[in-house]
């Protein structure tokens, strides 16, 4: 083996042991991962485990990108935002991550709490097959409906406030008046598309928007319209190979 690695070498070619490579999530590359192995990402990413009890979505590369795009915007002054919440799995590695509790800032964390809603389905998202399955994940508990669960997660972080409700119309309950940094997981295209609108004119230049499944395979319908929604804002989002979707202000 020796000799062919020489032999490829000299004419540009590597041979690479794939068993050492990132292959989690959809994703697998050649490049390094070296995030991993800082104590400080490990620590953050175990308290997001603590948050959903141990199940690990195997999502390490999500939670570097998240982790990244919300320190990004603490550049910005504003409060950061959730929509779309679950077990907290993403919004407590970042909490962790950035010692939450040393900002004088809110992390506004807003879900149903019972799943998402049938009836923001679009006929060809539900001909897609994406309602039946929100709705078997709903049926074998993947969705978090115990509300004291998540407020009990949250309780170390004074400036955590859990909201319930659908999205949108529970955003115009809330006193919100600027975002440095949202993070939308929805799962379906009608209420994402509205928070992006809804949060737009309240997010400084330098804002972070982080989209969970901009990308993300059989999340068309999802990326499609926020595309349509940033394109009339003037925005455009960054596509990435995790899957997430990507928009600086």
């Amino acid at each position: 083996m020796s000799i062919i690695r020489k032999a490829l070498a000299t004419v540009g070619y590597t041979i690479l042991r794939t068993a050492d490579r990132y292959s989690q999530d959809g994703l697998f590359t050649l490049h390094s991962d070296h995030f991993r192995a800082n104590p400080k990402f490990q620590e953050a990413y175990r308290r997001g485990l603590k948050a959903s009890n141990g199940v690990d979505a195997g999502f390490e590369w999500r939670v570097h990108v998240a982790l990244w795009a919300a320190r990004t915007a603490l550049r910005v002054a504003g409060d950061f935002v959730e929509c779309g919440v679950n077990a907290g799995f993403m919004s407590s590695a970042i909490m962790h991550g950035l010692e939450w509790n040393s900002l004088e800032r809110r992390f506004y964390l807003i879900d149903t709490f019972s799943g998402p809603v049938s009836v923001q389905y679009s006929k060809e998202e539900v001909e897609k097959g994406r309602l039946g399955i929100a709705q078997q994940a709903v049926a074998v508990g993947a969705y978090v409906t115990d509300l004291e669960r998540v407020r009990a997660n949250f309780a170390e972080w004074p400036g955590a406030e859990v909201v319930q409700g659908v999205v949108p119309e529970v955003l115009t309950e809330l006193d919100i008046r600027q975002v440095a940094f949202l993070h939308i997981d929805m799962n379906c295209a009608y209420p994402e598309r509205a928070a992006l609108e809804f949060f737009w004119g309240r997010l400084p230049p330098g804002g972070v928007v982080l989209l969970d499944d901009y990308a993300y395979l059989g999340h068309d319908h999802q990326r499609a319209a926020m595309d349509n929604s940033a394109r009339e804002l003037g925005a455009q989002i960054l596509s990435l190979p995790t899957g997430q979707g990507l928009i600086v202000k």
